[in-house]
């Protein structure tokens, strides 16, 4: 029960059924004699409000993942949702209650990233359930606010559930997955938003196990309401219902489609579909009961957005427009930036660039190129500093000296004229090539404009003109910077470039924050949420949703960057680590203590991160699992203590019936700035250390 119950309760009992089903679209009608305003409930925030005109562009969320700090990432999510409310609060005013304007955010995507192929990986926090679930519930919070009684913006986690690929068959296909699989990779980001409060829940467009999901009784139901006890309201994906007769062919009639999914739980149909329902009471498809549950939790998140009451009693009322793209959120999405940034490699430490370099070539597709600053989901403003631009700022006062452009290929496609421009490099210091992806070449069905594959990739190697041009690049002698754009893994030759930095998609500032590590104002901090393969070859088929073979957890090949990775400007060393028990049981719990010196000449920033290794472990229990990180700053040549709590819970296994139990036996607790596998040292990484815990 809620403050708003008996309100809502009045409010239904004086409607009729039509006037009930036409709240339950995303196209909410108004109901003038209700005092019921119109209300579109599609908005989306994914990195900043989204499509809905000037907004700050925080870098894409597999960026923010890669921070590996929650506090920032929540205070990112708050700066967005303080957007969102501005935003609203100046359309009402205006009369404007359009798409986009709203303040229901179908945000965040807290999907496992479990196929590097997948365009839309870009959306989610990567590949790990742990991971994905500590920035999700940092990012969701952000949104919401911490008022019980009222939300800032209400946050949506999607898609529900295992949903990642293939975009060309998303309408179609079925998801088969093992319960040890869902319950152990694909639902506990889920569940861990639902306990804490997340307000929507989004239905994805496959079938699960057979059903549907926007109808699919055993997860909405038996799961996500009975299981977990969510509160909240689901909504479909967009035309996700539709998708039921039209192409997963489970029904006849937009009747019974619609039927189905509001009596698995689907409250909100973002889509066409719903207006049926009218047609589907006659028929005696679905009682008025369950349309009015539906219309409570619908009318429950609007109050507790305050939708109906006055103004003055709103808390957020007084956020407007100036506070949209404002120089303290400017400031903040370069940070972000700078924070998720990954030096995968720097040969003799090449980089940050010493001032015996005085002529740079700067090279690429990428370079001037604001797609990759935006990934998919944007906002926009007219402030957005390529890479290019960024480079070029931060040369401004260098007299002494000469930095160059030249696009060099093509992004999307061969070039059609000779690459007479490799020779460029002849006469540069340095060259600085920024090659990779953007948003035509991977996302969402539909939007991405140059993929063969409605948004997929094929293979996870740079496009083969780009590693050509690169590859002549290199043959020229001169030392080469590569600085890759993209939201997924991107396989390239480890001998391809002297240093090799992943900036990801990196916002309306990115090109700065680029600059900032390459010239060594900033030390690269950002740490990998995704495995990179070595080749697409040692990828399972796509279409397969088994984990085997899949992510650092249960990956058996040896990758060409780890889980967890990213090198620094300076150096660690883990020196200790102590747990407070020897031992724990059901309802235990034991504290971690880690020591970790910054043995390097820079301040930098490192992120500790915790792994749980059960010894006697079978061979489809993951080989490593995330149970805790924290980024910790230490200055140059001092230490630092880093504390973490542990809970039995934190040693469950998943049997093959989905279900979490504790298996007594011996386990190893690993302090490690990467997954502990023998590459990630070889690449760079610091060197693990390790305890034993008995498990009664």
């Amino acid at each position: 029960m809620t403050i708003y119950d008996e309100r809502i309760k009045n409010l239904i009992t004086d409607m009729t059924l039509e006037e009930k089903v036409s709240q339950l679209t995303y196209t909410s009608a108004a109901i003038p004699r209700l005092g019921i305003p119109e209300y579109n409930w599609w908005n989306e925030c994914l990195h900043g409000v989204a499509r809905a005109g000037l907004a700050t562009v925080f870098p894409q969320a597999i960026a923010l993942a890669a921070t590996f700090d929650e506090d920032f990432v929540g205070r990112v999510a708050s700066a967005i949702s303080d957007e969102a409310r501005a935003k609203y609060n100046e359309a009402v005013k205006r009369g404007n209650r359009g798409q986009y304007w709203g303040l229901t955010f179908w945000t965040p995507n807290v999907n496992i990233f479990r196929d590097p192929r997948w365009g839309r990986g870009q959306e989610t926090y990567g590949e790990d359930p742990y991971l994905t679930g500590r920035i999700g519930l940092a990012f969701m919070k952000g949104l919401q606010g911490d008022d019980p009684d009222r939300l800032k913006v209400a946050a949506c986690a999607k898609h529900f559930a295992v949903h990642s690929g293939p975009e060309n068959l998303r309408h179609v296909f079925d998801a088969h997955v093992s319960k040890k699989d869902l319950f152990e990779t694909y639902l506990p980001a889920f569940k861990l938003l639902v306990e804490n409060g997340v307000e929507a829940v989004m239905g994805a467009y496959n079938r699960t196990l057979g059903e549907p999901c926007c109808g699919s009784f055993y997860l909405l139901k038996e799961i996500l309401r009975d299981k977990w006890g969510f509160k909240g309201h689901v909504v479909s994906d967009c035309w996700a219902v539709r998708d039921f007769h039209e192409n997963h062919k489970v029904t006849a009639t937009p009747e019974a489609s619609a039927s189905l999914a509001l009596s698995a739980g689907c409250d909100l149909n973002c889509g066409c579909t719903y207006p049926a329902l009218t047609a589907a009471y006659k028929q005696g498809l679905v009682t008025e009961e369950q349309i009015d549950t539906a219309l409570t939790r619908i009318l429950r998140t609007r109050f507790k957005l305050g939708m109906f009451d006055k103004p003055k009693e709103d808390r957020y009322a007084n956020l407007n427009g100036d506070i949209v793209n404002c120089e303290k959120h400017r400031q903040l999405a370069l940070e972000a930036a700078q924070k998720s940034i990954v030096l995968l490699k720097n040969d003799n430490g090449f980089l940050p660039l010493k001032a015996s370099v005085k002529k740079i070539l700067v090279m690429g597709p990428a370079a001037a190129n604001i797609h990759v600053l935006l990934g998919n989901y944007h906002g926009v403003n007219s402030r957005l500093i390529t890479i290019l631009e960024g480079l070029v700022e931060k040369t401004r006062d260098r007299f002494d000296l000469t930095i160059d452009y030249h696009q060099a290929c093509m992004m999307y496609d061969e070039n059609h004229n000779t690459g007479w421009t490799v020779g460029m490099a002849e006469s540069a210091d340095a060259v600085i090539a920024v090659f990779g992806l953007d948003n035509a070449l991977e996302g969402e069905e539909g939007d991405a404009i140059a993929s063969d594959f409605k948004g997929d990739r094929k293979y996870i190697e740079l496009p083969p003109w780009q590693l050509e041009y690169l590859r002549a690049l290199k043959n020229r002698g001169k030392p080469v910077v590569l600085v890759l754009t993209g939201g997924s893994a991107v396989a390239v030759p480890e001998d391809i470039a002297d240093a090799i930095l992943y900036a990801w998609y990196p916002g309306e500032r990115g090109g700065t924050a680029v600059a900032d590590v390459i010239f060594g104002d900033v030390s690269p901090s950002g740490r990998l949420p995704i495995t990179i393969p070595a080749s697409t070859d040692q990828l399972p088929p796509y279409e397969d949703y088994s984990m085997r073979s899949r992510t650092y957890r249960y990956m058996k090949e040896k990758p060409l960057f780890p889980f967890g990775f990213g090198l620094s400007y300076t150096t660690f060393r883990f020196d200790s680590i102590e747990l407070s028990e020897k031992s724990i049981a059901v309802g235990g719990s034991v504290t971690v203590s880690v020591t970790v010196s910054n043995t390097g000449a820079r301040d930098a920033d490192e992120s500790i991160q915790i792994y749980i290794i059960k010894d006697d472990r079978a061979d489809d229990e993951p080989i490593a699992t995330l149970r805790a990180f924290k980024r910790a700053s230490i200055p140059a040549g001092k230490s630092a203590d880093v504390v973490f709590n542990l809970t039995s819970s934190d040693f469950n296994s998943v049997s093959v019936d989905g279900e979490s139990v504790l298996v007594p036996g011996s386990y190893t607790v690993i302090a490690a700035d990467a997954a502990p596998l023998a590459v990630s040292v070889e690449k760079g990484a610091s060197k693990p250390i390790q305890v034993k815990i008995n498990v009664a």
